[in-house]
């Protein structure tokens, strides 16, 4: 699929709490680390392959996210306001769907983000995007490759790129926040709180969820004290990018 024909969903709206005294005050993905906060890095990756158009919902200290997305250009935000109930992750997707289209779009983390080393690590899960064979494409990243995360896999990944839940397995995948989703995979949904979860283990079990292993450094923020770490990571690793 070529980028700039989709679509993205941003995901804003947690209530940050593990970041606490920060997001008291502060919705987390305005958090700054290295000079850009957490939401401009994923807007920019979104921005760097031609997305034109990116969905992002709130409802933590919304209003400085909705002053923030105005001060942007590209891509056009369009905001799905969840202040009167927070959605969860699949929740919010439903929600929005009218203002994503038919087609399949990339749903982005706004709380974790990545350093590419060669190619946009969007552009190549574009490439990989197969809808014959899949609902749903995640981006995955080796635990090595990670920053801020632990040891803890999500999912395991076959010869041809189809995914299982890891249970354990430390030769697993972690999810990098990053995926290609067909937007039918929510055809009997409501917009009421509940996990993209479900909907991981549906497409397991039809044997159409898949993963793409990125080729860069992903870093998550999960506490105050972690900012460091991160902005460490980016210098090391940002500098070994081409």
């Amino acid at each position: 699929m070529n980028p700039a024909n989709m679509s993205a969903m941003v995901l804003a709206a947690g209530l940050g709490t593990r970041m606490r005294p920060i997001t008291d005050t502060l919705p987390k993905p305005l958090v700054t680390v290295a000079g850009r906060t957490l939401l401009d890095r994923s807007l920019d990756a979104l921005e760097a392959v031609g997305v034109g158009r990116a969905v992002v919902n709130v409802h933590h200290l919304a209003d400085q996210i909705v002053t923030h997305c105005a001060s942007r250009v590209t891509p056009e935000i369009v905001i799905s306001d969840e202040r009167e109930e927070l959605l969860d992750s699949a929740g919010g997707i439903v929600k929005s769907l009218p203002l994503l289209g038919d087609a399949p779009f990339f749903l982005l983390n706004a709380d974790t983000f990545w350093i590419d080393r060669g190619e946009a690590n969007l552009a190549a899960l574009a490439d990989a995007w197969d809808a014959s064979r899949m609902d749903m494409l995640l981006m995955l990243v080796p635990v090595s490759d990670t920053t801020g995360h632990g040891t803890k896999t999500d999912f395991c990944r076959d010869a041809d790129g189809r995914l299982d839940r890891a249970r354990g397995n430390r030769q697993g995948f972690v999810y990098a926040g990053a995926a290609i989703l067909d937007p039918g995979i929510f055809s009997d949904a409501t917009a009421t709180p509940h996990s993209l979860n479900l909907y991981f283990d549906r497409a397991i079990e039809r044997g159409r969820l898949f993963g793409h292993v990125m080729d860069g450094h992903w870093i998550t923020v999960g506490t105050p004290e972690a900012i460091g770490e991160a902005e460490r990571a980016v210098e090391r690793f940002g500098s070994q990018a081409s």
